[in-house]
């Protein structure tokens, strides 16, 4: 009669045993020299005004409007197309949130290209 209590203490060790391994939180080992788990990326908040331009012959507009909680320092870029005339830099001027600027400038003749830079304030 022994031998059935021996089978039944064996049979209950390893039941005690899987229950406990089933039951404890598992941890992934991370072998060594493995990097780190990244760290959770901030996305950052957008900001700059959103800019539209506009060519009339030689006259150039464009209207920033800043839908943004930052203040957005906007500044318009006229560059001419003949060799003679002189490109435009305009002066920085500030958009504050909910505001829209009007930006202008000219060329003497023909406008080859137009950009609007964008700085936080």
């Amino acid at each position: 009669m022994r031998r059935p209590r021996r089978r039944s203490a064996a049979l209950l060790t390893a039941a005690l045993a899987l229950a406990a391994l089933t039951a404890a939180p598992t941890v992934a080992a991370r072998p060594a020299g493995a990097p780190a788990a990244p760290a959770a990326v901030e996305t950052p908040e957008p900001t700059g005004s959103e800019c539209r331009t506009e060519i009339r012959g030689s006259h150039v507009v464009a209207y920033c409007h800043n839908p943004y909680p930052d203040g957005d320092r906007v500044q318009l870029h006229v560059e001419c197309e003949r060799w003679w005339d002189i490109d435009a830099d305009g002066r920085p001027v500030e958009v504050y949130p909910a505001q829209t600027v009007r930006l202008t400038d000219r060329c003497w003749k023909e406008v080859r290209s137009v950009w609007i830079t964008h700085a936080r304030s």
